[in-house]
């Protein structure tokens, strides 16, 4: 069996509000990704200044800020083979205009700023510093999915 790896997604303010926790973890468990780590939190000014460290001082920063901390999110870590890509395929592109239909942004997605999910770009970039930011290590669970045997070599 390949190496498996973490990454970090969230379901946002719009896809809390919209109910769409339950359809989004479905795709993943059903694309035989695990989730390791789950809850419902709302980001603070502090927490969405340090997720979106890279934006700070881009002019849609505020706009962004404002809406990531607007309501509770879906903190989630995944666990799989290439579970970064997996995950990004599965979310479509930033812009649901320009998803594929299938794709949870081409379902769901209603504009750029309303896109329902944000999943980290790197393994060892975004997702590690992202999985740190909003979980402690206790919160991840290490276990084995009784299929395992039947989705990996």
């Amino acid at each position: 069996m390949s190496e498996l790896e973490r990454t970090f997604v969230m379901v946002k303010p719009d896809g809390v509000q919209r109910g769409l926790i339950g359809e989004i973890v479905s795709r993943f468990e059903d694309r035989g990704l695990k989730l390791v780590a789950g809850k419902v939190m709302q980001i603070d000014d502090e927490l969405a200044r340090e997720h979106y460290a890279e934006h700070v001082d881009k002019p849609f920063f505020d706009d962004l800020s404002s809406f990531i901390t607007s309501g509770p999110v879906f903190a989630m870590v995944w666990e799989g083979q290439a579970a970064v890509a997996q995950v990004r395929t599965m979310m479509g592109e930033t812009d649901p205009a320009d998803s594929a239909p299938g794709t949870i942004r081409g379902d769901f997605g209603l504009d750029l700023g309303r896109n329902v999910i944000h999943g980290s770009d790197t393994e060892e970039g975004s997702a590690a510093r992202e999985i740190n930011l909003f979980f402690d290590a206790d919160e991840l669970q290490d276990y084995e999915r009784i299929d395992e045997p039947w989705l990996y070599e």
